[in-house]
C-alpha cells in the first residue's frame, strides 16, 4: 500500500525536526463507510494533513480530535465514529456505518525505528507491517497495519495502447515494466517516471523475467504474430493475470495453435480476452481505462485485509 509512503515520510521528517504529529489509521469498519481499513492520514502540528480518510465531516472531526489529543497525550487511542446525521451535514451523505480510527501521536523523543524500517523495506519492494498500539478504557489494543508492495505489471508492447495503460497503471500503484523490441518506442520520454524499460525480443524478455503469482501481464503488441509469441511465452507460467488485446476471432486463432501445442484448456480459459472490462471502449484512452479497471478489479478481489487485530 505505497500510498502510505508519503504519509510515513512526512511523519519521520516532522519528528526529526521536533514537530509533533499524529498518525490516524482506519483499523475497523462496520456497514457502509467512505474508507476501508488501512486508510491513513497524518495530522501535523501546524494543523495540516497528509493523506485522507475519505473527506467530509468525519475527516474534519478526526483532524480536530487528533490535533487536540496530541497536545496532551503520548499513548495511542481509538476514535469511534457512527456515520449518522451528526457527520453528514456538510455533504448530505449518511453512510449508516461505523469507523474505528487509531490515533498514534509521535512526539519529540518518540522512537522512529518502526517507521524508518517500514520505509526502508518499501524502498526495497518488500512487504512490512507496522504495529499500532492504543488504549481504550484502560485496555491495550494492538493492530498490524500491512503495507503492500505495488504489484508488477508487465506490458508487452510499447505502442500507443501500452503507453496509455502504463500511465494509468502507474497512477493506481502498479510497478510498470514495458517490453518491446523497438528502442524508439520504449523510451523514458514516452513512459511515466519509474517505469522499467526492457528492449529486446518481447517473447524472450518475458521468458527471462521472474514472473510469479503477483505479476500481471498485459499483451498489447503491434501484431498477431507478436501477440501469439508473447502469450506462448507466459501462458505456462505462474502469472496471476494474463490479458490479451484483440478480437475474439484473433483469440480463437491463437488459442487453437496453443491448444495444438499442448496448452490445456484451463490455461486458455484463464486468459482475459478481449482484455479489459466491457465498457464499449473505442479510443486508445478508453481502451486503457477498461484494461486498468480490470486490473484493479482483479487486484482488489485478491487483496487481503490491510489491518489485522493482534491483541485486545
Amino acid at each position: 500500500m505505497s500510498e502510505l509512503v508519503p504519509i510515513l515520510e512526512a511523519l519521520v521528517a516532522d519528528a526529526r525536526a521536533g514537530r509533533d504529529c499524529t498518525l490516524c489509521t482506519v483499523v475497523r469498519t462496520k456497514g457502509s463507510t467512505p474508507q476501508r481499513p488501512g486508510a491513513a492520514m497524518l495530522v501535523r502540528s501546524d494543523f495540516t494533513t497528509v493523506g485522507t480518510l475519505g473527506g467530509g465531516c468525519v475527516e474534519a472531526e478526526v483532524k480536530k480530535r487528533a490535533f487536540e489529543y496530541m497536545q496532551r497525550e503520548t499513548r495511542g487511542c481509538l476514535f469511534d465514529f457512527v456515520l449518522d446525521h451528526d457527520y453528514s451535514w456538510d455533504d448530505g451523505l449518511i453512510c449508516g456505518g461505523r469507523m474505528f480510527i487509531a490515533a498514534n501521536p509521535v512526539r519529540q523523543g518518540s522512537s522512529l525505528q518502526v517507521y524508518e524500517r517500514a520505509l526502508a523495506r518499501m524502498a526495497a519492494r518488500r512487504p512490512v507491517s507496522i504495529p499500532l498500539e492504543m488504549y481504550e478504557e484502560g485496555s491495550r489494543l494492538t493492530y498490524a497495519l500491512h503495507l503492500e508492495v505495488p504489484p508488477v505489471l508487465l506490458i508487452a508492447g510499447a505502442g500507443h495502447v501500452g503507453q496509455a495503460v502504463a500511465r494509468l497503471a502507474a497512477e493506481v500503484d502498479f510497478h510498470v515494466v514495458v517490453m518491446d523490441d523497438r528502442g524508439d518506442f520504449a523510451t523514458a520520454e514516452r513512459f511515466p517516471t519509474g517505469t522499467e524499460l526492457v528492449i529486446g525480443p518481447i517473447a524472450e524478455s518475458l521468458k527471462r523475467y521472474p514472473i510469479d503469482g503477483s505479476c500481471y501481464v498485459v499483451i498489447v503488441t503491434r501484431g498477431h504474430r507478436n501477440d501469439h509469441q508473447a502469450l506462448e511465452a507466459v501462458i505456462g507460467g505462474q502469472a496471476g493475470y494474463l490479458g490479451l488485446i484483440g478480437s475474439k476471432r484473433k483469440a480463437r486463432m491463437i488459442f487453437g495453435d496453443l491448444r495444438a501445442s499442448g496448452i490445456s484448456q484451463d490455461r486458455l480459459d484463464a486468459v482475459h480476452t478481449p482484455v479489459g472490462l466491457p465498457i464499449g471502449a473505442v479510443t486508445v484512452p478508453e481502451i486503457a481505462v477498461s484494461i486498468v479497471a480490470e486490473l484493479i478489479q482483479v487486484r482488489r478481489s485478491q487483496s487481503p485485509s490491510l489491518v489485522e487485530q493482534i491483541t485486545e
